[in-house]
C-alpha cells in the first residue's frame, strides 16, 4: 500500500525531488473570465521544470453550459492519462496565484479517488521569489494508466443545495468576496443576480491565505477563521464560490485543519445566481 503524502509541500521539498520517478508536477493556473489572463498561455511562458498543464477550465463536462463542471469518471481518467499522470503517481499541483485554482485540481483528484496529491506551498510566486528555475514551452509525458473512482460525498449539486435549505443539515460557506456575497459588488460573469444562498456564511478564500508567502495560513488560524465566520468545522460543511474553483481553497483549508470531508457545490454562484427560482439573500450573513 502506498504511503500517505502530505497535503502541503514546501518549495525546498519539491526542488530536491524534481524529476524523480512517480512524482508529477502540474500547473493548475486558472483566471477569472474578467481578468483577460490566460492560464495556459502563462504556463507556456514559464512553468516549473517538467510541469504539465492541468486545465481547470478544460477538464469538464462539455455537455453542461455552466463553467468547468465536473466530468464523468471516464473523461477525468482520460484527461489524467493524456497528461501522463498514473494512479500510482504523487501529484504536486500549483498555480500562479500562490493558492487558488491549484485547490480545484487538488479537490478534483481527490473527488476521483486519487489521494496522492499535494499543493505546493506558495505556488509559482514563492518559487520565483526564491529564484528557482522555470522552463517555457509545452511539456509532454508518456501516456499512463489512471483509474478514477468517483466519491459523491465530496460533491453537491443544485437539488441537494435546495434540499439543504429546509434541513440545514450542512453548513454552507461562500469563498467569494464580501461584496459579492452581500450583493453590493458585481459578479464577473454577466447575467447573474447578486447575493448569496440563504443561510450561508461568508469567508473570502484570501482570508486563509498568508499575504507574505501566498500559501495557506497555519492550521490553527484557518480553524479560527472558520469559527469567526460562524462555521463549526466539526459539523458537515459545503464550500461554494463563483464557479467551484476558489471554494477548493476553503475545502483545502478545512483539510489542513483536520476536517477532510468538506464537499464543494460545483455549480456554485454560476448556477444558483442565474435568473430563476433559487432563493437569494443580500446583505451580511444572518
Amino acid at each position: 500500500m502506498s504511503q500517505p503524502v502530505p497535503p502541503l509541500v514546501s518549495t525546498e521539498w519539491l526542488a530536491s525531488r524534481l524529476g524523480t520517478s512517480g512524482l508529477v508536477v502540474a500547473d493548475a493556473t486558472y483566471h477569472l473570465p474578467n481578468t483577460g489572463r490566460d492560464g495556459r498561455a502563462e504556463h507556456l511562458q514559464a512553468h516549473l521544470p517538467g510541469a504539465v498543464f492541468f486545465d481547470v477550465d478544460g477538464i469538464k463536462d462539455a455537455s453542461n453550459p455552466l463553467p468547468h463542471m465536473v466530468p464523468s469518471a471516464d473523461v477525468f481518467a482520460a484527461a489524467m492519462e493524456s497528461l501522463g499522470i498514473a494512479s500510482t503517481d504523487h501529484v504536486v499541483v500549483y498555480d500562479a496565484h500562490g493558492l487558488m485554482s491549484a485547490a480545484r485540481a487538488w479537490w478534483m483528484l481527490r473527488l476521483f479517488g486519487h489521494d496522492r496529491v499535494s499543493i505546493l506551498d506558495g505556488g509559482l510566486p514563492k518559487w520565483r521569489a526564491e529564484n528557482r528555475a522555470v522552463e517555457s514551452g509545452p511539456v509532454s509525458r508518456s501516456r499512463s494508466r489512471f483509474t478514477a473512482t468517483f466519491r459523491p460525498a465530496l460533491l453537491r449539486d443544485r437539488a441537494q443545495m435546495l434540499a439543504n435549505l429546509a434541513t440545514r443539515a450542512e453548513q454552507v460557506v461562500d469563498a467569494r468576496s464580501a461584496g459579492r456575497f452581500e450583493g453590493t459588488a458585481p459578479e464577473p460573469r454577466a447575467g447573474l443576480r447578486g447575493g448569496h444562498i440563504p443561510g450561508s456564511r461568508s469567508l473570502p478564500y484570501d482570508r486563509i491565505v498568508d499575504p507574505a508567502t501566498k500559501g495557506p495560513l497555519p492550521a490553527a488560524r484557518i480553524a479560527a477563521a472558520f469559527l469567526d465566520a460562524g462555521i463549526d468545522p466539526s459539523r458537515p460543511v459545503v464550500c461554494s464560490c463563483g464557479s467551484g474553483v476558489s471554494a477548493g481553497v476553503l475545502a483545502f483549508g478545512l483539510f489542513l485543519a483536520g476536517h477532510r470531508d468538506a464537499a464543494i457545490y460545483d455549480g456554485s454562484w454560476s448556477e444558483w445566481g442565474l435568473p430563476g427560482d433559487t432563493p437569494v439573500d443580500t446583505g451580511p450573513a444572518r
